[in-house]
Parts: C-alpha cells; sequence; structure tokens
C-alpha cells in the first residue's frame, strides 16, 4: 500500500485530491495539513511514502517545504501539486528534490499515475516539462523572472498581489528590511524602477494565482 501525506491550506481542494487517489485501490491518505509547520510535525511522526505539497501556502512555500521533508525523512518523494502553471515553479521544484509537478485540472489517472511513479522511486514529468528542461539545458535564453532566488519569485508574487512589505514580512516571517533588500534585489535583477512595473509583469507572465 502506499501510503500519501496530503498538504493544501485549501479543505475543497484536499477533499478533490482524496476522490482522486480513491479510484487506486493500492493508495491511501495518511494524514492532512493545511500549513507546512503541521506538515513538517506529521513528518516527524507518521511513515508515509509519497507527499503531495501545494506551492502557496499560509505560512512557508512549498518549494521550501519540499527542502524541510527532505531534511527529515530522505526517502519521502514529493509532489507538487499546484494551480500554478509548470513554466513557472516547476524546475525549481525538481531542484528543490520534487519527484514531480502536477496542476490541480490534472485528470485523477495522472495524479494516480504519479504517485505511484514517484513511491517507486521515479519521477513525473509532462512531456512540455521534459520539453522545458531540455530547452533550458541547451539555451541561456530564460525569462526575467527564472533569474529570481525561490525567495525573491515569492516576494515579487506578494508585491504583484498589493501587498505591503509590513504584510509580506508577516506573511514570510521576515523582517520589514529583509524584505526591502529583497525588494530591492527584484527590481535590480528585472531591470524596473517600481511596484506597478512588477505587477504588469506578473500579470502578463502568469505568475498570480
Amino acid at each position: 500500500m502506499i501510503t500519501v501525506l496530503l498538504v493544501d491550506d485549501h479543505l475543497i481542494a484536499r477533499s478533490g485530491v482524496r476522490l482522486m487517489l480513491g479510484i487506486a485501490d493500492d493508495i491511501t491518505i495518511v494524514g492532512e495539513a493545511e500549513t507546512a509547520r503541521d506538515a513538517l510535525l506529521l513528518a516527524e511522526k507518521a511513515n508515509f511514502d509519497v507527499a503531495i505539497v501545494d506551492i502557496a501556502l499560509p505560512d512557508r512555500s512549498g518549494l521550501e517545504l519540499i527542502k524541510l521533508i527532505k531534511s527529515r525523512n530522505p526517502k519521502a518523494a514529493i509532489l507538487i501539486l499546484s494551480m500554478y502553471a509548470e513554466d513557472i515553479y516547476a524546475v525549481r521544484a525538481l531542484r528543490a528534490g520534487a519527484s514531480g509537478y502536477l496542476t490541480k485540472n490534472s485528470p485523477a489517472p495522472t495524479l494516480v499515475a504519479a504517485v505511484r511513479k514517484a513511491a517507486s522511486g521515479g519521477k513525473h514529468l509532462s512531456p512540455t516539462l521534459v520539453d522545458r528542461v531540455a530547452d533550458m539545458a541547451n539555451s541561456g535564453d530564460q525569462p526575467p523572472h527564472a533569474l529570481l532566488s525561490d525567495r525573491e519569485l515569492e516576494v515579487l508574487r506578494h508585491i504583484a498581489e498589493g501587498a505591503s512589505l509590513v504584510r509580506i514580512a508577516d506573511l514570510l516571517h521576515l523582517s520589514p528590511h529583509t524584505v526591502t533588500t529583497y525588494r530591492a534585489r527584484i527590481l535590480e535583477k528585472m531591470g524596473m524602477a517600481s511596484n506597478v512595473e512588477l505587477a504588469r509583469y506578473a500579470f502578463e507572465n502568469d505568475l498570480l494565482a
């Protein structure tokens, strides 16, 4: 039996995943968490083969959670299940240690197949993602946001959503000064001068939920 830890702050999303995995008689969910903190507590107590993790959690990003879970349970496989398109976070998730990336419009058979593959030690990569990884390896032509660190991308997303620097600091458990520094780095790397430009870029490149 493949055991699964489900991490998503939306009850409807977790219910949907339960229903989709319910078509498989060799997969069972052994724990659910709404936050990264709760997921880490479960990761220390529960034995599981695969964690299915959302990118946008209220206390930490899914990318950061991948690394934290791996540090506690190196053998665990992690799948990202996100509303964000593959071209935004998928490569970052793989670099962080994920075994695959799926969007929330993936059909049940695809999710089940991804869980089985991850549990067996493989990686779930869509044909589109395989092509993208190959393109990135063979070309230096990347969008400006690809130059950002995971944390900088997270700060950019919050800025584009209209959050104040103080609010972003609270969400990410950082000091306002640190967020200000991140903002300056983002503007420099992106070659932009204002939050308005960042917001426009984020909208035009589908970086927002």
